[in-house]
């Protein structure tokens, strides 16, 4: 276990690089403010670096809100996100602190779609983000590095990706929630009547009963 000190790295901070990227944001976007303590203590149960992106956005934020709120990225937790990396996968891709992950949740949507990292329980392609899709209830090897993944998600089109999947006004009903939660859609989405997205219809539900339901 590498201390604190170690993983605090001050002279290649990727927080420098992440900046850059929320500067080149083609979307609105919120950073959650961070709580320092745990964030100290995030950054120690993932063991990852400061000069990583994901170690960056761990002690620099408490996660973000991209698209309105229709992205999330985890990080350290905080108001509207209160979710951590280490205590979001625990009980679901490890079960104690310090257990080496078959996958590492770090995104998701309000669809209750799921973003990871690859640690071999998803699939061959190790260390790439795989995306469970709410219409195929399936992970799919999107084969980007969790880099690419922020990027992408900053600056990249989510209108290609999403295609098809944002019903009218969806702003306005995505301000509405906070991180915890996702809609859950009748008819589902992975049948061909949940294809037509302004047809369904939509309830708030918590992410973890949408976990629950769908991913265990």
């Amino acid at each position: 276990m590498k201390t604190l000190q170690e993983l605090i790295n001050l002279d290649e901070p990727a927080w420098e690089l992440i900046q850059e990227w929320l500067n080149n944001a083609n979307k609105p976007y919120e950073i959650i403010p961070k709580n320092q303590e745990q964030a100290e203590q995030e950054l120690l149960a993932n063991q990852v670096t400061t000069r990583s992106p994901m170690g960056a956005i761990i002690y620099e934020t408490g996660g973000m809100l991209i698209d309105n709120g229709w992205l999330r990225i985890l990080g350290s937790g905080g108001k509207k996100l209160n979710r951590t990396i280490s205590g979001w996968n625990k009980g679901k891709s490890f079960e104690n602190i310090g257990d080496v992950p078959s996958f590492l949740l770090i995104a998701d949507d309000v669809l209750g779609g799921y973003f990871a990292i690859n640690g071999g329980g998803l699939g061959d392609n190790l260390g790439m983000i795989y995306y469970f899709a709410p219409d195929l209830l399936a992970w799919e090897d999107l084969n980007i590095t969790y880099s690419h993944f922020i990027e992408w998600a900053l600056t990249g089109d989510l209108e290609q990706f999403y295609q098809g999947f944002r019903w009218q006004n969806w702003q306005d009903e995505v301000k509405q929630l906070d991180g915890n939660q996702v809609f859950s859609f009748f008819p589902f989405l992975s049948t061909q009547e949940g294809k037509e997205i302004d047809k369904v219809s939509r309830k708030v539900i918590s992410i973890q009963e949408h976990y629950s339901a769908f991913c265990e």
